[in-house]
């Protein structure tokens, strides 16, 4: 009889533990679930900082809810492509046209110039520059060019291209020095701006962007930026003009000229560049970026 008391109080206390146990493992399960997330969403996040649980500063809070605002890269690269027609006008009407392609993954990119007066003008005709997630290469009238000059030009065009694009997503990479500048008025609308630079594993110099942060829409409306590259540390000034494709606000008008770090504008005419009939997700082949 004894026994049997002790049997099933034994019992009773094994059966909560095992309940236990197994709520405990439930419970880790889900903090492992949560704290290493799937490796395909991982992939489509490649290039957004995880959901910030603290920010580096305010400049980098107000640039993070300016992203969210706009579409970040996870909205984007679920879209999986975009073709898009790309013109870039100068004001003595010299002028490019090209049908631009990318998959977001990998960053491929695509683009064949129907007109590029201002791109490598002296190859008449038909021009076409790729990036394949390994190699760059151009195409001349259908013909490979191995001119290694002409294609450091490729090697420039088309990350810029691609990253003007999803800049505003961009702006989340790791990497990135934030710094809050201040807020300023501009003809009476309030902007906080932002200054972001990236980091550097050499001495050699980085671009500069200077954000204006529109506190009313939380776009931004203007910016200030440095090409490094061409030995511009002088700031060009870039405006803006949003339209909604597809649920994603992207900057299709834009406009820029030279500037200073106070982003004053001066009377010398702008540079236009326009992004038109914007298409997502095309099924693009990952052949179209190959040479």
């Amino acid at each position: 009889m004894a026994f049997n008391i002790f049997k099933m109080k034994f019992m009773k206390r094994l059966k909560c533990l095992v309940v236990f146990s197994c709520l405990f493992l439930t419970l880790i399960s889900c903090k492992n679930h949560e704290a290493k997330p799937n490796v395909g969403n991982q992939e489509l996040e490649t290039t957004e900082q995880k959901i910030v649980s603290k920010f580096s500063n305010k400049g980098h809070e107000f640039v993070y809810n300016m992203v969210q605002n706009v579409g970040n890269y996870k909205a984007l690269a679920q879209k999986k492509d975009v073709v898009y027609t790309y013109t870039y006008r100068t004001p003595d009407g010299t002028e490019d046209i090209s049908t631009e392609k990318y998959i977001f993954k990998n960053e491929l990119s695509y683009g064949a110039y129907q007109k590029h007066e201002r791109t490598l003008p002296e190859l008449e005709g038909l021009m076409e520059q790729g990036y394949d997630g390994e190699t760059f290469w151009l195409k001349h009238n259908n013909q490979l060019v191995e001119d290694a000059k002409l294609l450091e030009r490729v090697a420039f065009n088309r990350p810029t291209n691609f990253y003007w694009f999803t800049m505003m997503q961009k702006l989340l990479d790791p990497n990135l020095i934030y710094k809050h500048v201040g807020t300023t008025f501009i003809d009476k609308t309030p902007y906080e701006v932002v200054a972001v630079t990236f980091e550097s594993d050499t001495n050699q110099p980085k671009d500069t962007y200077q954000l204006y942060i529109n506190k009313k829409t939380n776009l931004v409306d203007q910016f200030l930026f440095t090409v490094v590259d061409y030995n511009k540390t002088e700031p060009f000034l870039m405006v803006l003009e949003y339209e909604t494709v597809d649920g994603i606000l992207i900057p299709t008008k834009r406009k820029y000229k030279a500037s200073n770090w106070n982003a004053d504008v001066t009377d010398e005419p702008w540079i236009t560049v326009n992004w038109t009939d914007i298409s997502f997700n095309n099924g693009l082949s990952k052949d179209v970026f190959k040479p």
